[in-house]
């Protein structure tokens, strides 16, 4: 089922992971084995999460990485849907 509006998996992130642990950006970053600036990027809605960003959460925080790919998919899905009606597209099928 399609989600209305669905939220940056980084907010996610930051709401259900970071702030109920009181983990800094700095420290969340080096537990996942990343820099703060890449962390940073993903909480602020500016990067995605990848596949293996999606793994690192998912060892890091006891949760699965097709969770995080799902949340992503449907933030990026939502987004382009936005953009139907801007995209020239050729029909090449009958209705």
């Amino acid at each position: 089922m399609k989600m209305h509006n669905p939220p940056h998996p980084g907010e996610i992130l930051k709401e259900l992971c970071l702030e109920p642990l009181d983990l800094s950006v700095t420290r969340a970053a080096e537990a996942l084995g990343i820099s703060r600036k890449t962390l940073s990027a993903i909480l602020n809605g500016r990067a995605g999460i990848s596949p293996e960003m999606a793994v690192r959460l998912s060892l890091a925080f006891g949760t699965s990485a097709e969770s995080w790919l799902n949340q992503q998919s449907q933030y990026d899905l939502w987004q382009a849907e936005k953009k139907r009606k801007e995209l020239k597209v050729e029909r090449l099928f009958a209705v």
